[in-house]
């Protein structure tokens, strides 16, 4: 029985490996074709968290302002 788990750990390392190579390998050729080295993949990416943030401040501001206003 351990002969297997041996073989299915090595097997699965493996495959992870070469795995994390293949994605690595597409993910730079995808980043090549944008203009600048993938500075336009990044403006949503940013624009997105920008926004989260925004509305987490806003979220917590007005929770925030709740409470003061219900302790008079």
């Amino acid at each position: 029985m351990a002969i297997m788990r041996k073989r299915n750990a090595v097997l699965g390392w493996a495959v992870w490996k070469v795995g994390k190579r293949i994605i690595k390998r597409k993910a730079k050729a995808a980043m090549a074709g944008t203009p600048s080295g993938g500075s336009r993949a990044a403006k949503p990416a940013l624009v997105a968290g920008l926004a989260a943030l925004g509305g987490a401040l806003l979220f917590w501001r007005r929770k925030s302002g709740d409470e003061d206003e219900n302790q008079t």
